[in-house]
């Protein structure tokens, strides 16, 4: 008979190894993911105000006064905009440049140091430094009225300008994110299929469409599904820059709603719904455009 050890000896060691390795992690996910959600889940069937005890039951009725919520319509309508935006911007700027630096030598090498910097910096940090060069005596309108121009846009005070501020201001920040992404597929292209085209005649143009683009599928799907999921949480630059504003609601996103009603209105019931009206909004379209990205990537 053979000495191995028996079948279910071999299933235990398993299951040792994964509780050794794995049950932590696991334990710290549950503790500070599933188990906030679950809670924030619970609340948002309550009334609860931490200021006005008792909390008492009242099962979906913040989700029908959400959904009645004018307010909440607004929010939401900036969220998607700036998500959209911010979205196809970073993707077709950080490919644009991805496709310039896809060279070698220092200085290309410095240069994506430099254009991934916004990236590893805070919101907070970022939104200070734009907040100073865009306000109506900042920096950018100061140089354009000493070159002519009297009266220059109002980037932040003007209510019909201020969101799309808002979204290059997001946009720059995640630029160098795609830019990385980017350059990492394109040098995952094989350079003999370039070569093959440009011997049958395919120029510059021809190769990008036929050979680069098609490849750039997966880098593709990576940056649309994390773009998605960064831009539609968006709060410290609504929070530093405008605050809401300029006006009622003008550039204010649906987690800067949540903690502006949550613990500025104290009305934690109604925000945890917001809450979890975000969360599953943004599971679900996440979800549908990394499907269909990556049924492109299968096809392309």
């Amino acid at each position: 008979m053979s000495g191995g050890p028996s079948r279910t000896t071999r299933r235990f060691g398993r299951l040792s190894h994964f509780a050794l390795f794995g049950l932590p992690s696991l334990a710290l996910y549950a503790c500070f993911v599933l188990v906030p959600i679950g809670i924030a889940g619970y609340y948002s069937l309550t009334n609860r105000n931490p200021f006005n005890p008792p909390m008492k039951w009242v099962g979906l009725r913040n989700y029908r006064t959400l959904a009645d919520d004018p307010d909440f319509w607004k929010v939401l309508t900036n969220t998607l905009v700036i998500t959209f935006v911010v979205t196809i911007a970073a993707n077709a700027i950080g490919l644009a440049i991805a496709v310039l630096l896809d060279r070698r030598g220092w200085l290309y090498n410095a240069l994506r140091g430099v254009f991934f910097t916004p990236v590893v910096l805070s919101g907070v940090v970022v939104s200070v430094i734009w907040q100073s060069i865009l306000t109506d005596d900042g920096l950018l309108n100061t140089t354009l009225r000493k070159l002519g121009v009297d009266h220059p846009p109002g980037w932040l005070s003007d209510p019909g300008l201020a969101l799309y501020t808002l979204c290059w201001i997001l946009t720059w920040q995640m630029i160098g994110f795609c830019v990385v992404v980017y350059l990492a597929g394109l040098q995952g292209v094989p350079h003999e299929l370039h070569e093959a085209a440009t011997v049958d005649g395919a120029g510059p143009f021809e190769r990008f469409r036929h050979i680069t683009w098609p490849l750039l599928a997966p880098a593709l799907t990576i940056n649309t599904v994390m773009m998605l999921i960064s831009t539609f949480k968006t709060y410290d630059q609504v929070q530093v820059i405008t605050n809401g504003g300029p006006g009622d609601r003008t550039t204010s996103t649906i987690a800067f709603d949540v903690i502006q009603t949550g613990l500025v209105g104290n009305r934690s019931g109604y925000s945890s719904a917001v809450a979890v009206v975000m969360l599953v909004f943004v599971a679900v379209v996440s979800t549908v455009v990394l499907r269909l990205l990556q049924r492109r990537e299968v096809n392309a």
